[in-house]
């Protein structure tokens, strides 16, 4: 895996609604940068995805959380399907640390 690119760890931001109360709450409280969520590899672990968003977005991250969320079984009339299974992860930048513009709008 370290021959992969950042933006192959990186799948794409997760823009819920989860996802940015958790960036309002880091704003209000001021006590860590803000909180980004994005869909990662599931092959990568934290230390990669610290690495990818670094260097994808010239940003310093203090802390990463993953998750690996399991698929959902899905009926397709008769027929019953699974959707994939992925990994999200939580990258919360320093609180001096520039923000992601790529997000914010």
């Amino acid at each position: 895996m370290s021959k992969i690119s950042a933006w192959d760890i990186i799948r794409f931001p997760r823009l819920t609604e989860k996802a940015s109360r958790l960036r309002e709450e880091s704003h209000r409280w001021k006590k860590s940068g803000d909180t980004f969520v994005f869909k990662v590899d599931p092959r990568a672990n934290k230390l990669q995805i610290k690495e990818a968003v670094e260097k994808a977005f010239g940003v310093e991250v203090s802390k990463v959380c993953t998750m690996n969320v399991k698929g959902k079984k899905r009926r397709y009339g008769r027929f019953v399907g699974l959707r994939a299974s992925w990994k999200k992860a939580y990258v919360t930048l320093t609180p001096d640390s520039k923000t992601i513009d790529y997000l914010e709008g």
